[in-house]
């Protein structure tokens, strides 16, 4: 199977300034994703062939990529047109999966993208979803999601009239009662070629779509600040206590 791996970040962010670029506990956060791709590379490829393209306008993001001398990633420049805030990613990796197929001179079966600013991913959760992918040529896209903390059913309230409700209306009085909701954590995204040609971008997610669950320790995405330093508490702990996500902190930094 050909499946194309994307790293995407644009330089502007409102944010967190530059965040695509900078440094994650001492090491450059677009490594994290880059030792998950090297270490499926390495342990589970297997006949597959492995293509890696990062899209950016970010010279510094470029720079840090082109460091890492083991892991053959090609630079793909966005355009202008594609790097705005309002425009969806799916987009880029569609531009992204477009220009591969121009460099390489090849087709590809999987797009599996692994956003830049979710560090606190394993090899484990990059490979179940591209082995559910595999399985799954029903739909369009496999994505990562954690265990939701709240439940629109029973925690989860909206503002209505000068009035607070419940969110989706019930009568469940325990969290245990209500249905199971997950959260979209924007880790990991394997999507099939012909639906990010054909789908439309604005309701991708809407239908044809199934999932695979990660710890609730990578539902944290780096949006702020305070998501930047609370995220490197959590990764301190993870990467001195848990072996999975030691592996991924021992093969970037290695690249130091």
């Amino acid at each position: 199977m050909n499946i194309l791996f994307t790293l995407c970040g644009r330089a502007g962010s409102k944010g967190v300034k530059g965040k695509n670029a900078r440094d994650f506990l001492d090491v450059p956060l677009v490594w994290y994703s880059m030792a998950n791709i090297a270490l499926y590379m390495e342990k589970y490829a297997g006949e597959d062939d492995i293509k890696i393209v990062l899209n950016t306008d970010s010279e510094p993001l470029k720079d840090l990529v082109r460091r890492v001398k083991d892991v053959p990633v090609t630079i793909i420049h966005r355009e202008e047109s594609l790097a705005g805030d309002k425009v969806p990613k799916v987009a880029v990796i569609l531009d992204s999966l477009n220009k591969a197929e121009e460099i390489f001179a090849q087709k590809f079966d999987m797009v599996v993208d692994l956003d830049i600013t979710s560090p606190l991913r394993t090899v484990h959760d990059v490979k179940n979803a591209i082995d559910r992918k595999k399985q799954r040529n029903d739909v369009d896209v496999v994505y990562s999601v954690a265990p939701s903390r709240r439940n629109p059913y029973f925690n989860m309230v909206k503002e209505d009239n000068g009035f607070f409700c419940k969110a989706i209306p019930s009568n469940f009085t325990t969290r245990q009662e209500a249905p199971v909701f997950y959260d979209m954590n924007a880790s990991i995204y394997a999507y099939s070629p012909d639906a990010l040609r054909n789908k439309e971008h604005a309701t991708f997610f809407n239908s044809g779509c199934d999932a695979v669950v990660m710890a609730d320790t990578g539902i944290l995405d780096i949006d702020s600040e305070e998501d930047y330093e609370l995220m490197q508490v959590i990764a301190k702990y993870l990467f001195e206590n848990n072996e999975a996500f030691k592996e991924t902190f021992n093969k970037a930094i290695g690249w130091k």
